[in-house]
């Protein structure tokens, strides 16, 4: 059994995780996200830990983000895109057990005010940003390092947000440049 408490956007979500792993799960009810459940998850956070898994999509990322600043420190795994979306639907619910204990397995903590060991030059330098595939490069590189996608600003967050190394950054970066992404 997972330790932490899963926070998912709705019941199939929870479904979903059943299906996975034998995890506890808090539901947000969507983006309509309430105090009520805010109360719940910094209880939960408190007791047993707490791991926030949205929708890679941007309503989920706006729950992560209304979670993440009403109760800090929490932990996040990501799905990528490809592996929560069927028949054109993006959600936790569409993911196989096997991604969502992939991303479970891959679980960041987030650091408020941390510093990152990358800079926004090591991300131009990378062609994460001011490139022409950076949108694409940073999927890549998001999925691997078990961030997520998101914009460049975003991007260089959350590898301060969630301590990435730069060696771990390095060792994605080769990963891209194997896989014949420009």
């Amino acid at each position: 059994m997972i330790r932490e408490v899963i926070v998912v956007e709705g019941r199939d979500d929870t479904v979903a995780i059943k299906r996975a792993v034998d995890a506890d799960t808090i539901e947000t009810g969507g983006s309509a996200i309430n105090k009520h459940t805010l109360r719940r998850i910094a209880l939960a956070k408190e007791r047993r830990g707490v791991i926030i898994l949205t929708d890679p999509d941007h309503a989920g990322e706006r729950i992560r983000k209304i979670i993440d600043r009403h109760v800090p420190g929490c932990k996040h795994a990501f799905i990528p895109e490809a592996d929560a979306t069927r028949k054109g639907d993006i959600g936790v619910e569409n993911a196989s057990p096997e991604a969502i204990r992939h991303a479970l397995d891959r679980v960041h903590t987030s650091f408020e005010g941390a510093e990152s060991q990358i800079s926004l030059e090591d991300l131009i330098d990378a062609g994460l940003t001011a490139h022409p595939d950076a949108a694409a490069r940073r999927m890549f590189m998001g999925n691997v390092l078990g961030i997520g996608y998101c914009n460049s600003k975003q991007f260089h967050k959350r590898l301060a947000m969630f301590q990435i190394s730069r060696e771990e950054f390095l060792a994605a970066l080769a990963q891209l440049e194997e896989g014949g992404q420009s």
